[in-house]
């Protein structure tokens, strides 16, 4: 499986911004790919917040994404998302699933989140998600996407497996309704929240006008 290269990860800032994200959040995707670039350019450090909104949407009382669910949103949202990554230059192709289980790529992340390889990881599964309409949740797609940052998929699929990577995730999933997060991408500096790819650049000039 071929999946396109992405830049180098490693970045240093002064000032944090979480990033909450699920991998099969349709607006996540322009978000994962533009963040990193803008963040560094103000010098300040992404925190990237894996988590499931599944348990959200539930909790509203959903059993499926909004945009299965509301046909008429859905078809905006495609028609936007296409306008969305054309404007920003981002490869995009319609997933012939939509959403796409994305728990064993979350825990990935979970378990991972502090390592120097894991923002190329999380770009490399939303491409294979948008732009090569891979299905995430099979460990071989993820195993691909591993391999090709240098990393042993074996060695990473157990820890993912494993009851730690699953704690994790069901805190930051908890974590991500505690303090009121209701859709992806959403971006948290200290007590302010912004949602929305639309509201990036907004929320990464909050982070750096509060930096120390």
């Amino acid at each position: 499986m071929e999946i396109h290269d992405v830049p180098d990860s490693r970045q240093t800032g002064s000032t944090g911004l979480e990033f909450w994200f699920d991998f099969a959040s349709t607006y996540s995707y322009p978000t994962a790919l533009r963040i990193e670039k803008l963040a560094k350019a103000c010098d300040v450090t992404i925190i990237w917040r894996a988590f499931l909104l599944g348990p959200i949407f539930q909790s509203q009382g959903w059993s499926d994404s909004p945009f299965n669910i509301y046909p008429s949103k859905g078809r905006y949202m495609w028609r936007d998302l296409q306008r969305v990554c054309n404007e920003h230059r981002l490869e995009f192709h319609r997933p012939s699933r939509f959403p796409r289980n994305s728990v064993l790529a979350a825990r990935i992340v979970c378990a991972f989140e502090s390592t120097p390889w894991i923002a190329d990881f999380i770009r490399q599964v939303f491409s294979a998600n948008f732009v090569l309409d891979l299905d995430i949740s099979d460990p071989d797609v993820l195993s691909d996407c591993l391999r090709l940052l240098g990393q042993d998929p074996e060695t990473v699929m157990a820890t993912a497996t494993g009851p730690s990577a699953k704690s994790k995730l069901r805190i930051s999933t908890s974590n991500a309704q505690k303090i009121g997060i209701f859709g992806a991408p959403s971006f948290v500096i200290g007590h302010e929240m912004y949602w929305g790819n639309e509201h990036l650049e907004k929320a990464i000039e909050r982070a750096r006008q509060t930096s120390p």
